[in-house]
């Protein structure tokens, strides 16, 4: 991007709350390598987000011009399940905290990280902005999705009230360096990607996954969401304007690939990419979540910005890092007292 259509100075002092995570560790090295170097970066153990005096004293001693709030509590369905209050408090208690400093102190522009999940169940496919409330949420993740529904509205107040510059950012289902492989709280790219090279590499026959496989999900590799955000961010102020200062329209965007598949195809081509050979069964007794979560996209992309990466080049992607960084050895195989083999069941946690 050249310096006619950069708005945030290569000198600008940008904070990224959340830059350890899948998001927010993308951003900052796509912050980086455009060639931004005054970036504010605070670790869970330096800054608790949930603490508003903590947040209050971070912001008026750095006084950043940018905020780009990727930090929150997420994951799959098993997640959500077990923990909705968690997911509903933290989420609540470190948007609220983070906009709310953000006005007092003058920050230039801030943008929030959503999630498609925001959106009705059964929305219109593909779902475009203007769906946000207009039916039932999905219940797996209610308390979740409803959290960041208070931040977009959130976001939108303080448009509308104070003149801030607070845009919203909906993100399809993301995946990538840095993303989260545990087996109970991951979403469904990352855990099908170290079962399914468990399985392999401890020679099983079959893979487990949960729900029936017909779901359709959307995946975006995250440093293309990275790129989607700083390139908003960098909006000429007439065209940043037109997404925020609106008082009938909510201040979001969606950012997504433009296709999808079932979550069946999706597991093939992952085990393709792993080299799993066995078979693939799914217990439908587990829940599906949203029948399909395909995001319109049509109003980032006349701005502009087009995703980069395949899904078949993200995966290879994804396994190359997951082997670097999370790869375990194989199990030893046991056998009970009686000299029989403990049955195995391998839960692959499904679509979020």
């Amino acid at each position: 991007m050249g310096d006619k259509t950069r708005m945030m100075n290569l000198d600008a002092k940008i904070y990224v709350a959340g830059h350890r995570g899948l998001v927010g560790s993308a951003i900052v090295r796509e912050l980086r390598e455009a060639g931004y170097k005054n970036l504010v970066l605070r670790t869970r153990a330096e800054l608790n987000l949930a603490s508003e005096a903590a947040v209050r004293g971070f912001f008026a001693i750095e006084r950043p011009e940018y905020v780009f709030l990727a930090a929150a509590k997420v994951g799959g369905i098993l997640a959500n399940s077990r923990y909705p209050a968690e997911f509903i408090f933290q989420n609540l208690s470190i948007q609220t905290n983070v906009v709310e400093s953000a006005y007092r102190t003058g920050v230039h522009r801030l943008l929030f990280l959503g999630s498609s999940c925001i959106y009705p169940k059964l929305a219109v496919q593909p779902m475009e902005e203007s769906a946000l409330l207009s039916g039932p949420l999905e219940p797996t993740n209610r308390p979740y999705a409803l959290a960041k529904i208070a931040g977009i509205e959130m976001c939108w107040a303080y448009n509308r009230q104070y003149g801030t510059r607070n845009l919203a950012v909906m993100p399809t289902n993301l995946y990538g360096p840095g993303d989260n492989y545990d087996s109970e709280t991951s979403h469904v790219i990352p855990a099908l990607i170290r079962n399914l090279h468990e399985c392999k590499i401890n020679h099983r026959s079959e893979a487990v996954i949960w729900g029936t496989g017909r779901p359709r999900r959307e995946f975006l590799y995250s440093d293309d969401l990275a790129s989607a955000c700083v390139f908003l961010m960098n909006l000429d102020k007439a065209s940043f304007d037109s997404l925020v200062s609106s008082q009938s329209e909510t201040p979001i965007v969606n950012v997504g690939y433009g296709k999808d598949q079932t979550i069946l195809e999706l597991a093939e081509r992952i085990a393709q990419v792993v080299g799993f050979q066995g078979a693939l069964s799914f217990d439908s007794s587990k829940p599906d979540g949203a029948p399909q979560k395909l995001l319109d996209t049509s109003l980032l992309s006349s701005l502009g910005w087009h995703p980069q990466t395949p899904l078949r080049q993200g995966l290879e992607m994804a396994y190359e890092e997951f082997l670097a960084t999370h790869a375990v050895s194989p199990v030893i195989k046991m056998t009970s007292s009686a000299g029989t083999r403990p049955p195995t069941f391998h839960r692959l946690a499904g679509p979020r």
